[in-house]
């Protein structure tokens, strides 16, 4: 029996989309982007967030001034309960997607032998 890879991924995309841990992560983003001075404070440590992460990708040093300014964003927004809640349906949606990413690796790593940590 053959398999569709394809539309396989379609049917995992609809069964993420119906799950208890997106329906939760929509859940908190909306209330977030409902709340202007919240909506504000999210943008703002995603703008961070991101420059850091270009700047770890291109080889670039981050300062220390750029290291201080991102762990008081961060620790501002998790003060925040709408932020905090997101953050934490954020976690968990990413572990789930983890998992699935385990699950889905599974027949390669048995054929080729798990990568050596």
């Amino acid at each position: 029996m053959t398999v569709n890879l394809h539309d396989s991924a379609y049917e995992l995309e609809k069964a993420i989309r119906h799950s208890d841990e997106y329906s939760q992560l929509k859940k908190m983003y909306e209330e977030v982007n409902g709340d202007a001075s919240a909506k504000a404070m999210f943008e703002n440590f995603r703008n961070i967030q991101m420059q850091l992460q270009q700047k770890q990708m291109t080889g670039q040093e981050i300062s220390q001034e750029e290291l201080e300014q991102a762990q008081k964003t961060v620790a501002l927004v998790q003060q925040h309960e709408k932020i905090a809640k997101l953050m934490e349906a954020e976690q968990r949606m990413s572990m789930a997607i983890g998992e699935l990413n385990q699950i889905i690796m599974k027949p390669l790593e048995e054929l080729y032998g798990a990568p050596q940590q």
